[in-house]
């Protein structure tokens, strides 16, 4: 029960916390990916608390829209969950989670943390990145950044740095490139492998129909 009221307490303050956030970041990606997080937390040997509080904070404070300061959401959620007494060791394996979970860090080959708990949160992640609701996030962000949707002049960038990937103002489209058809094969889990299937074969879909539009097939 006592766990119950945290992770309550814990939509209530996400909820507050990301209202005015950009449709593709805001409460509903968050509770998709709670909702994500849990379904595959029943397939997995897991710290299920660990993994509720790390899908619901992992949000909070977006480096994207914070100057790409990476520590800001990490130290929201530590002083949050100090705040509702929870353990120390469940805290920092939460910020841990935060702090290493974005794919940008898999720029990284030498990454400091891994664990189940956070393999399940980045499928999680990823599974809303993709398929239908991926696309949607994808264009809607695209448009937050005043960005075009296609150029064929602009080639997608597939050997890019971690830098690059943070600084990048390309296309929407080159995005399906540079990430979201790369997520697939970034599954931790068998059952995010799966989800990933469907949703990757949509996006294929999406793309033909999408270059035959452009190109005024039939």
């Amino acid at each position: 029960m006592k766990e119950l009221g945290l992770i309550e307490g814990t939509k209530a303050f996400v909820r507050k916390s990301l209202e005015g956030a950009e449709g593709g970041h805001d409460w509903f990606h968050t509770l998709r990916v709670y909702n994500n997080a849990k379904l595959i937390s029943k397939h997995e040997n897991v710290n299920l608390l660990v993994v509720e509080l790390a899908a619901l904070l992992h949000d909070i404070a977006d480096p994207k829209f914070h100057n790409g300061d990476e520590t800001i959401g990490p130290k929201r959620a530590s002083e949050f969950l100090l705040k509702q007494n929870v353990d120390s060791t469940i805290i920092e394996h939460v910020t841990q989670i935060m702090e290493n979970m974005s794919f940008k860090n898999s720029f990284d080959l030498d990454t400091s943390f891994n664990s189940p708990e956070m393999d399940v949160v980045q499928d999680a992640d990823r599974l809303d990145a993709i398929g239908a609701i991926g696309i949607a996030r994808c264009f809607n962000y695209g448009g937050f950044k005043n960005r075009a949707l296609y150029d064929p002049n602009i080639a997608p960038n597939l050997n890019m740095t971690k830098a690059e990937y943070k600084t990048a103002k390309a296309p929407t489209i080159n995005h399906f490139y540079e990430k979201l058809l790369l997520l697939k094969d970034q599954m931790n889990t068998k059952t995010g492998r799966q989800i990933a299937e469907k949703r990757h074969a949509f996006m294929e879909g999406y793309l033909k129909q999408f270059y035959a539009e452009w190109h005024g097939e039939k």
